[in-house]
């Protein structure tokens, strides 16, 4: 997928979640100080969840940890490319990976 097609996607994943998008050249999400989302340079969208939810949204999806840059990014997961039109739903877990972030001690 295009990278500015994934962008698009992702600004209106972003919107819906209610959040705001940070970044120009690298899109994300952050607040009290975590990240909580990326848009990696392939395209690629990343949420942050907690461990428990993050194993269950790979079992179910048969998602694969999230990489940027070539590291692997410790808490993500990558939203599989076959729901990146399914703006709802990936909302709905970007909004569980803010609500994460906001129950872990500010940077």
């Amino acid at each position: 997928m295009d990278w500015h097609d994934s962008l698009e996607k992702y600004r209106a994943i972003v919107e819906m979640a209610g959040v705001e998008l940070k970044g120009k050249t690298v899109p994300y999400t952050s607040d009290n100080g975590h990240m909580f989302s990326q848009l990696n340079k392939d395209g690629e969208i990343g949420i942050r969840l907690s461990n428990e939810d993050g194993k269950a949204f790979m079992e179910k999806y048969g998602a694969e940890k999230f990489m940027s840059y070539g590291a692997t990014m410790r808490g993500y997961v990558k939203i599989p490319e076959e729901l990146m039109d399914q703006t709802e739903l990936v909302s709905k877990y970007l909004k569980s990976g803010h609500e994460y972030v906001l129950s872990l001690e500010p940077k």
